[in-house]
């Protein structure tokens, strides 16, 4: 019996060839001004065969590409967005810093260029949301095609109570869950998104004219104040708000970074395994849900409950 052949594997390519590859899909001349996109660790000519995506560059995550063997580590949050001035490893950061150029593991971050480019962060929340078609909700100055966030319309209206329920179902499972602010019964189909932090974007989510804005790490006074305007005089209660864990919502994006990234390598010729991180980043571990509706807490008794 002849044999089976194996093709060997194709050439790896070096960090500047990933690099480049990566400029063509998610730009750093979208990255917002105050934003620290970019590469972080990593010799310009090292071979690249292994490369992880995951949202937080956290221990628990570097741990991993080191264990995995994984050549570059690719993150969507910068590890050192504010300036420091030590990398010493008796401080957290420092020690990953360590831990990544001791095991020769480059680290990139693509931020806010990766929530403007096309099949970006926000567009991964629009397509968990049932989005086909959307736009910018805050277009880039320099490209009015891309920007931070989506808006657009539902092919069918939907019942809030069920639009959250699809994005309970679409992220990772996390403590913070699903926040929700208004009647579960509405029927919303103009919807905007924005992943990760985005009480931001309120004034242009209501010039959008969308029915519900679907972000995450919503502030109490930010949201407070939406609802309020949304309530008063005049208003249609529009928008409706749904606010997931700032790590879900952009965890969204990771699997479809990542076949981005291994598609347009294989195109250039390259044969590079390219994975998503298992770890959870989110920083929250439980939630303790209130006691049922109605009954005393402390003494004092909650909205229909006796004293």
């Amino acid at each position: 019996m002849t044999p089976q052949s194996t093709s060997p594997p194709g050439p790896a390519p070096t960090l500047s060839e990933v690099l480049e590859a990566v400029e063509q899909l998610w730009p750093l001349r979208l990255q917002e001004p105050w934003d620290a996109s970019g590469l972080v660790t990593g010799r310009p000519d090292q071979p690249v065969r292994r490369i992880l995506f995951a949202v937080d560059p956290v221990a628990d995550v570097v741990a991993e590409a080191v264990a995995t063997g994984t050549d570059l580590l690719i993150t969507h949050h910068p590890l050192l967005l504010r300036g420091v001035t030590s990398v010493a490893a008796d401080g957290f950061k420092g020690a990953v810093v360590h831990e990544l150029i001791e095991h020769r593991c480059a680290l990139l971050a693509c931020h806010t260029n990766a929530d403007s480019a096309p099949d970006g962060v926000s567009d991964a929340v629009a397509r968990a949301a049932g989005l086909t078609t959307t736009t910018p909700l805050a277009p880039h100055p320099a490209d009015p095609a891309v920007g931070i966030g989506r808006v657009g319309d539902l092919p069918e209206p939907l019942p809030l109570a069920e639009l959250a329920r699809r994005l309970a179902e679409a992220v990772p499972a996390t403590a913070h869950g699903v926040r929700v602010a208004g009647d579960p019964g509405a029927p919303v189909r103009r919807v905007a998104v924005c992943g990760g932090a985005g009480d931001s974007l309120l004034d242009e989510v209501r010039a959008s004219g969308a029915d519900v804005y679907v972000t995450a790490d919503l502030r109490h006074h930010p949201a407070s104040e939406a609802r309020e305007a949304a309530l008063g005089p005049g208003a249609d209660g529009t928008p409706c708000l749904v606010d997931l864990s700032h790590f879900a919502s952009e965890w969204l994006w990771l699997p479809v970074g990542a076949a981005a990234l291994r598609d347009a390598l294989a195109a250039r010729g390259h044969d590079v395994e390219v994975e998503v991180s298992v770890r959870r980043s989110d920083p929250w571990d439980f939630r303790v849900d209130h006691p049922v509706p109605g009954r005393p807490v402390h003494g004092v008794p909650t909205a229909g409950g006796t004293a």
